[in-house]
């Protein structure tokens, strides 16, 4: 290019480059190869382990929802042909409706008022005041108590005869006589949730209280500083910080409770008259009651659908809460 006030000829700038980017080098393609293939090395013993503690069983199950006939021995399926037998009884069932609805009440009695109450304390705990390093373990010590052990001991407050509860509710005068709570098909259910609710509600409390943990206190402190209520701070500073933890905590204790059986089948195994029959208690009755193992797998099947939809319905959340 010639300069008009020169006269002098200079070279044209470098333009933009209109040929294919060139690709890896080979040296760098094979560091590429390496690292993959470390990587693959490395994550194939967790594989391994999966593949044998949750696929195998899970195709086990798959095969067994599969098979028509009375299956005897489960080490030799020959005799049982495939069918959708199985799959065609259980949706065809009339009570299957009535079981999926069982489970999603037990599910929602459940998790609401434990959400709630995991709320309250989290936000209570996250607050100094005397003796908290001792009420905070105290609050959660229902997390570590098996399942068999609180449905005993509510067995025993909620009996008929002599159970505590019957006693404080005709001491305070709401009730002029026993209850037979576990025995009456109007009381079953909330009795079967009451429990529920005292083992899973330390769940959202150490969630939230880990979650609320991690909010910077100057963030208050300037919201009282502009003056914002309290009811303010938990809309716009606490909720938000929350939400995600929140969703996912929800998410996970609706899957566990929705196929809760340690607290149903030893306080009232499903009874009575079916009012407290849920998806998982009627699956162990059709497996080992009728020994029907093809209706009963297919049940879980189905089952474990229901929860794959509880999972796609929070999933936005969850795979937030990981990102």
């Amino acid at each position: 290019m010639t300069s008009p006030a020169t006269g002098t000829t200079t070279a044209d700038p470098p333009g933009p480059s209109t040929g294919p980017a060139p690709g890896p080098r080979p040296l760098q393609r094979r560091a590429q190869r390496r690292r993959r293939l470390f990587a693959y090395g490395t994550l194939a013993p967790t594989l391994l382990v999966v593949a044998v503690l949750m696929a195998y069983p899970l195709y086990v199950a798959l095969d067994l929802s599969l098979r028509g006939g009375q299956i005897s021995d489960l080490l030799d399926l020959s005799g049982n042909p495939y069918t959708l037998g199985n799959y065609a009884e259980v949706l065809s069932s009339s009570g299957l409706l009535a079981d999926v609805v069982r489970s999603v009440v037990y599910t929602l009695g459940v998790v609401v008022p434990a959400f709630a109450i995991g709320l309250g304390l989290a936000l209570l705990l996250n607050r100094a005041f005397p003796g908290r390093r001792i009420i905070r373990p105290l609050v959660l010590l229902p997390w570590a108590v098996p399942g068999v052990v609180v449905a005993a001991a509510f067995s025993w407050m909620l009996d008929s005869s002599y159970g505590v509860v019957n006693y404080l509710l005709r001491t305070v005068g709401l009730i002029d006589e026993n209850v037979a709570w576990l025995a009456d098909s109007r009381t079953a259910l909330a009795a079967v949730i009451v429990p529920t609710v005292w083992k899973y509600y330390p769940f959202f409390t150490l969630i939230l209280l880990a979650q609320l943990q991690s909010i910077p206190a100057e963030l208050y402190e300037a919201a009282r500083v502009d003056g914002a209520s309290p009811v303010r701070q938990f809309r716009h500073i606490t909720w938000p910080a929350i939400a995600g933890a929140s969703t996912l905590a929800v998410v996970i204790t609706a899957i566990g409770v929705f196929r809760e059986f340690d607290f149903i089948f030893p306080l009232t195994g499903g009874g009575p008259n079916e009012a407290t029959q849920t998806l998982a208690v009627r699956i162990y009755t059709e497996a080992f009651q009728y020994f029907e193992m093809g209706t009963a797998t297919a049940l879980g099947i189905v089952t474990m659908a229901i929860c794959g939809f509880f999972l796609l319905a929070g999933g936005r959340s969850i795979r937030r809460e990981f990102s």
